[in-house]
């Protein structure tokens, strides 16, 4: 069987993986061995937490809604049902801005809604 020598093409692979691992800490910066799992490590990572970012910003989105609608004397989960009912198409991303930046918009939903 002929010999395989692989050189541009093995040389790519791994100066790929080394530019992936660009910038951490001691040996899995350059050293092949440990680079390759600390990239593979670092895209699972990546992939979970881009998840778990969305999942954190709706909480926090709940935990201001809950804050504004309390001082006008409703619950969160009240709030929300009473929005379904009355058929707003509102989120709670734009609800959690309307209740920081512009709270005289935000008592008007709530009144709307109330009723």
């Amino acid at each position: 069987m002929p010999r395989v020598k692989r050189g541009k093409l093995h040389l790519k692979k791994r100066t790929k993986l080394l530019k992936a691992a660009k910038g951490y800490k001691w040996g899995r910066k350059k050293t092949i061995k440990l680079a390759r799992p600390a990239v593979l490590k670092a895209g699972a990572y990546a992939y979970r937490d881009r998840r778990n970012k969305k999942r954190a910003a709706r909480a926090l989105w709940q935990i201001q809604i809950n804050a504004a609608v309390r001082l006008h004397g409703l619950s969160y989960s009240t709030f929300i049902k009473a929005l379904k009912d009355a058929h707003c198409e509102l989120d709670r991303k734009i609800l959690s801005t309307l209740a920081k930046k512009q709270p005289a918009v935000f008592e008007r939903v709530v009144s709307a809604v109330k009723v």
